[in-house]
């Protein structure tokens, strides 16, 4: 391993965002000398006063210990930390296109340019955000025309962090991907990833076209074992089957397995919507069209759509001036992410038939409150619950399900639960006074 200064290879991340700051962390903590660089100041001056930019456990305890210990710095100036660093790594937004489902590539072929203007000495320059198949070559040509005389080779190494789970994916992932067509490159970066290769994590080196379309096939099967649920949950729910039976009945075949199971108000977030969109534009280009992938992209979109409606007609066909709370707005838990979020959906159609709305999200609320107009915000679940008509669960935070349920019915006008995420048994309800409607589960009227 060829370092430039103390025999401690130095890492240059393109982009302070969630990839970013995650990764530069992480590899700080595995001892690397790591500088996180974005155009924004405002956000570089949070980071370095320990206010993340993002929720993330375990993310501000990780940062605040290596900047503590000299490793991970942050700043807004691309041109010194480059020319010093060993492997640069962009990892910037690749955002749908408005208007289009294509990645929007901007950012990328951006920073592209800026490092082959910075670059000093042989530099390995790595691909972290998710782009689509070929962009490492095109990467490769831009940097070559802007600097004729760069030393570098170019590799795609994609991300698989779950928010909510970030810094543990990152620490002990399932496997690493590494795209490459360099010897050079396959050495830098085996050296980068050793403290993982040790463990006997697995290291995947492959070509650069593989890597670029192991993110995103990844990212659409996961998404269409949602989809799958998802629709086989309201099969569940007209034939009279139990969706979390039949789920764990499925997934105990090895074959199969149990992950991405539980039904819920349809994927959202800042991977699955887009990545999905964007591989199927992709192959579309090419000639060689993802039906299913395109079918899992519009029975989501069906799946939002339809929350509202099912919330309606359990009602007696209409909720005009009736007063709903919603039990979590970010689209998973362990997140602030409102990126394509099911409420985004499901609030302003129910306002738009006639509802009130107010909201209790324990992480999310300040991130959310601008997306939204005319609802009243909570301070917390008991507080939201007063004089409502119905209750919708849509994020399954930890905290809703130790909730005192017959103080949360007491509170309400109506005692009336929707649980889009199925996150309460029915031994939890049935001494309640609830009305309880679940996804792919029978009703179930409370006796309390």
């Amino acid at each position: 391993m060829v370092c430039r200064k103390n025999n401690i290879m130095k890492i240059a991340i393109i982009g302070a965002g969630y990839v970013g700051l995650v990764t530069g962390a992480c590899f700080s903590e595995f001892g690397f000398d790591v500088t996180c660089i974005d155009k924004e100041p405002e956000k570089i001056a949070r980071i370095k006063a320990n206010d993340m930019p993002i929720f993330e456990p375990g993310l501000d305890d990780l940062v605040a210990k290596n900047v503590s210990a000299g490793r991970l710095h942050f700043t807004t100036k691309l041109s010194e930390t480059v020319a010093s660093a060993d492997v640069v790594f962009i990892a910037v937004g690749t955002p749908s296109r408005r208007g289009e489902d294509a990645a929007d590539m901007a950012f990328v072929h951006a920073a592209a340019g800026d490092i082959a203007k910075a670059i000093t000495g042989f530099t390995v320059i790595v691909t972290k955000s998710t782009v689509p198949v070929g962009t490492a070559r095109v990467l490769k040509d831009i940097i070559i025309k802007a600097n004729p005389n760069a030393d570098f080779e170019i590799a795609s190494n994609p991300e698989f962090l779950r928010e909510g789970c970030a810094v543990t994916d990152f620490l002990t992932p399932d496997r690493v991907v590494v795209g490459t067509e360099a010897k050079r490159a396959e050495e830098k970066l085996s050296a980068l990833y050793q403290p993982l290769s040790q463990r006997n994590i697995p290291i995947v080196f492959t070509s650069l076209e593989s890597a670029e379309v192991i993110k995103y096939a990844a990212n659409a099967y996961l998404a269409m074992r949602i989809g799958f649920i998802n629709e086989l949950s309201d099969f569940c729910d007209t034939v009279g089957a139990d969706i979390s039976t039949v789920a764990t009945g499925m997934g105990l075949d090895h074959r199969i397995g149990l992950h991405y199971l539980q039904p819920g108000p349809g994927f959202g977030g800042s991977c699955f919507p887009k990545d999905t969109r964007a591989l199927a534009q992709t192959a579309k280009a090419v000639g060689t069209p993802t039906r299913i992938i395109e079918a899992v992209i519009q029975s989501n979109e069906d799946r939002k759509t339809s929350l509202a409606q099912r919330v309606i007609s359990r009602c007696g066909g209409t909720v005009t001036g009736k007063k709903f709370g919603i039990l979590g707005v970010a689209f998973k838990a362990d997140t602030d992410d409102m990126r394509e979020a099911p409420a985004l959906t499901l609030i302003p159609a129910l306002q738009k038939a006639g509802a009130e709305i107010v909201a209790y999200d324990p992480v999310a609320q300040s991130t959310a409150a601008p997306m939204f107009e005319n609802i009243e915000w909570a301070d917390d679940a008991y507080s939201l619950a007063q004089d409502c008509d119905g209750v919708i669960v849509l994020t399954e935070w930890n905290t809703f399900r130790g909730l005192d349920l017959h103080r949360l019915a007491e509170a309400m006008k109506t005692p009336v639960m929707f649980d889009f995420r199925n996150i309460y048994a029915g031994n939890d309800i049935v001494n309640t006074a609830f009305t309880y409607h679940s996804v792919g589960r029978a009703d179930i009227i409370g006796q309390g």
